[in-house]
């Protein structure tokens, strides 16, 4: 064989197999994991659980993205940019429930799977909502850990994350419901941090002047919970003010040894993550349908069953404070 046919052999070796190693990259699911703001430690572990997903699955490219602020606008923006990357799925954390709709069913008309995790969508913007726990057992737990160190009852103020975060808003509802549950807890306000360290901290700085005799905030959001801890801690009220509610056993650690915060709760964001991913792609690849009464895989975690909303929910919240939480702070 001539050098010129041994290199036109060579050639046509090379390039078939960059075709079908690209072949095979392009049939991998590209699944994006869209969150309500980068830079926030909860979502971080979430996307770690969703990177384990994929390496188990093996054709899973994850695609971790979000605004930089928790807005609308900011997720609409990147909902736009992945319909137009093609992707074959958006699990999306919602920053409003009505508002990202239009978005999300241009994106279903294109052919991609949306499901919502954590926060949720309106049922027209999504295939199905996967919520952390059961909103009824969120609401009575964080109303709850504030109770359980209030033998006596006292005010209680609630810091969540944005007026418009579905999430945050459905547990506080439930909550609300139950409060009567708990004698003597007076429930005396409402405001909100939008996720934001800075104004979450100014927030409870705020409850703090406003309401004196404050036992307890209770923060159902991991940013607004080490802010308010913060906040109760430099303003020298550790012990006096309970701050409760979910956040993540590394950043609540040294609040919990400082007594600002006696116990919190949480799911592991990991396993969300984890979770959101497999079902995302069971759907995509029509190995499920999301439908009532649907049960659809999620992996090492089991199975989702689907109510008549199209919603489900992965496990019940658990419940951090000094006798465990060293055992769970450097996992997330």
């Amino acid at each position: 064989m001539s050098i010129l046919k041994k290199l036109l052999t060579s050639a046509v070796i090379a390039a078939t197999a960059t075709a079908i190693a690209g072949s095979a990259h392009a049939e991998d699911k590209r699944i994006a994991l869209v969150v309500k703001a980068l830079g926030i430690g909860f979502f971080e572990a979430a996307a770690k659980g969703a990177e384990e997903a994929a390496k188990e699955l093996g054709d899973v490219e994850i695609i971790y993205t979000g605004p930089t602020d928790t807005t609308a606008e900011g997720q609409i923006e990147v909902i736009n940019s992945l319909i137009a990357q093609r992707v074959d799925a958006i699990a999306i954390s919602a920053n409003d429930r009505d508002a990202l709709v239009p978005a999300l069913k241009k994106a279903m008309d294109r052919g991609i799977t949306v499901i919502s995790w954590d926060s949720g969508v309106a049922p027209e913007g999504r295939e199905m909502h996967l919520n952390p726990s059961s909103n009824a057992l969120i609401g009575n737990m964080i109303i709850k850990l504030a109770s359980d160190h209030l033998p006596d009852g006292g005010d209680v103020a609630v810091l969540s994350a944005s007026a418009t975060a579905t999430n945050q808003n459905t547990w506080i509802e439930e909550m609300n419901k139950v409060k009567d549950n708990y004698p003597g807890i007076n429930v005396v306000a409402t405001v909100y941090g939008d996720d934001l360290a800075d104004k979450s901290y100014r927030e409870a700085q705020g409850l703090m002047q406003t309401y004196p005799d404050l036992k307890a905030i209770i923060a159902p959001t991991s940013v607004g919970i080490v802010a308010a801890a913060q906040a109760v801690t430099d303003a020298e009220k550790a012990g006096e003010i309970n701050v409760t509610g979910l956040g993540l056993p590394s950043e609540m650690a040294g609040h919990v040894k400082s007594g600002a915060s006696k116990s919190f709760a949480i799911w592991n964001p990991i396993d969300l993550g984890y979770s959101a991913t497999m079902i995302a792609y069971n759907l995509a690849t029509d190995k499920a349908k999301a439908e009532p009464g649907a049960e659809i895989p999620m992996g090492r975690m089991g199975s989702v069953k689907l109510d008549d909303n199209n919603e489900g929910a992965m496990a019940d919240p658990f419940v951090y404070d000094a006798s465990n939480i060293d055992e769970f702070k450097d996992i997330f």
